[in-house]
């Protein structure tokens, strides 16, 4: 695969998702990071949208529910590029019957190179770095050279 240089705008759009396990210790986080998530876009699936709007009293553009098609909502924007950094409390204990849509999320964001947080310690570490608040490039696919010498590959066995 080849890839190309992303800009990343200051002002980050931050997906929050969290396991029905994890809602509480997510809007724990964010309240303690409030000052910080004010300055961003943010966005979430269903219910979580809506525990964090509550309590961070901000607004939190939300989608559908995780196993109802959210998590692949957010996905969908990864991959647009629309997105900057995945916030994703998951609780490892505990079965889920769309564990399938939670490991493409995850595959997604690992793809389009963008950061994830998957507890409370890596949020902090995310939230404590400087690039945070600046604007920075990352590298991301170059789908439409991928394309490009694909069809040049095709035209060739022709």
């Amino acid at each position: 695969m080849l890839y190309k240089e992303h800009s990343v705008p200051t002002r980050k759009n931050i997906a929050l998702v969290a396991h029905d396990n994890k809602k509480d210790e997510l809007v724990s986080w964010g309240l303690r990071h409030k000052e910080q998530l004010t300055g961003h876009e943010l966005y979430a699936t269903g219910t979580t949208g809506t525990l964090m709007e509550k309590h961070l009293s901000m607004p939190v553009k939300k989608f559908i529910s995780g196993p109802l098609g959210g998590d692949q909502q957010i996905g969908a924007l990864i991959s647009e590029c629309k997105l900057d950094l995945l916030v994703f409390f998951w609780d490892p204990f505990e079965p889920m019957p769309h564990d399938p849509d939670v490991k493409a999320l995850l595959r997604i964001a690992a793809v389009w190179n963008i950061p994830v947080a998957c507890n409370q310690s890596s949020a902090d570490y995310i939230f404590s770095s400087e690039m945070l608040a600046q604007t920075h490039n990352r590298q991301i696919p170059d789908y439409d050279s991928y394309l490009k010498q694909r069809a040049l590959e095709q035209k060739a066995l022709e």
